[in-house]
């Protein structure tokens, strides 16, 4: 049985099919209001194959329905959600089975709020919550439990900020942003500069702008711009414990994964996916549509699109300890190719 906290709901595969605007095989009146894998789903509940590698266990699965493509539900007995891309599918099956808990209007008088805050009566503030001067917050924003949200914040309507997040001075968020626990945006940036031997604090005056629809993942840090803002277009979605350091721009739908990190002033296109433990230099330009692979170094602008990657896949120990010895010799090697391939001066042609 799924544990995710939400509110479920039971729909007859018939209506399920309708509501998603898919076809559906088998018997429409079967009954799903849960959700679980093709292993372990049980009866009432639905899943969903997308991946080839587990496609034997739809041999044994108890799931009442799975979501899959045609070629797959042509072969299967069960009762089938028939869709040309299931991941997709099956996450907006999620969206209707196990939608949030509605929203409860209204503030908790354990936060503080500023005089001339405006926050919409359909919003929901949660206890501990401060709430700084001039800020305005949207219709159906839920605000959890011990956030600080600064002066002059806005937040766009339907937004969900889940609790303990920090939001500076100034800071815009769109609409329908998700913020999860613990993420600080608009933090200062790393600014110094040396001064007859001591750090100077290089004040920080810009502030964050995050566009519609983006999500940003728990303990990820966002530091406000040095001079401009730093920048995240509509629907791009970050990781947990991910960095971006002051005045980067994000382009729109870009996904960036856990423990990456982005030095300050770097400019990442539309549509680029940046895999986990990457590290991205600073004053770089990348162009839409790079994929990064994993725990990649990326010092150079990136004007092509296409996948780059520079991470060293894990090797058996003993094997790796070899390698290791190899790029030790590589040097002495290129020193001998070299004394191989300079012409010997004392002898002419023939």
């Amino acid at each position: 049985m799924s544990t995710l906290p939400t509110n479920p709901r039971s729909y007859r595969l018939a209506e399920l099919a309708s509501e998603l605007g898919l076809s559906y095989r088998g018997d429409g009146q079967v009954r799903i209001d849960g959700v679980g894998t093709l292993s372990g789903a049980g009866p009432g509940e639905a899943s969903f194959l997308a991946n080839p590698a587990y496609r034997g266990e739809l041999e044994t699965t108890r799931a009442a329905a799975v979501v899959m493509t045609a070629a797959v539900a042509d072969n299967y007995a069960g009762n089938a959600l028939v869709s040309a891309n299931p991941y997709v599918d099956w996450a907006r099956l999620l969206g209707l089975l196990k939608p949030p808990p509605p929203i409860m209007p209204g503030v908790h008088a354990s936060a503080v709020i500023a005089p001339d805050a405006h926050i919409a009566a359909s919003a929901s503030i949660g206890p501990g919550t401060c709430i700084g001067a001039g800020v305005r917050i949207g219709e159906r924003v839920r605000v959890g439990p011990a956030c600080v949200i600064d002066d002059g914040v806005e937040i766009g309507d339907d937004c969900r900020l889940v609790g303990r997040i920090y939001i500076g001075a100034r800071a815009r968020l769109g609409r329908r942003v998700i913020v999860h626990p613990g993420v600080v945006i608009g933090a200062d940036g790393f600014g110094l500069a040396m001064d007859r031997g001591r750090w100077l604090k290089v004040p920080q005056v810009g502030s964050v702008r995050i566009g519609d629809d983006c999500e940003i993942g728990a303990n990820t840090t966002i530091d406000r711009g040095a001079i401009d803002d730093t920048v995240l277009e509509e629907d791009v979605r970050i990781d947990n414990q991910v960095q971006v350091a002051h005045n980067v721009r994000i382009g729109a739908h870009s996904a960036i994964a856990g423990c990456v990190g982005i030095a300050g002033s770097t400019r990442i296109g539309r549509y680029c996916m940046i895999a986990g433990a990457s590290g991205i230099g600073g004053h770089l330009k990348i162009c839409d549509s790079v994929i990064i692979t994993a725990m990649s170094t990326v010092l150079d602008d990136i004007d092509q699109p296409g996948e780059y990657g520079s991470g060293i896949p894990a090797r058996p120990h003993a094997r790796w300890k070899r390698l290791l010895v190899r790029l030790g010799q590589l040097e002495e090697w290129a020193k001998r190719l070299k004394r191989l391939e300079k012409p010997n001066k004392n002898h002419g042609p023939g």
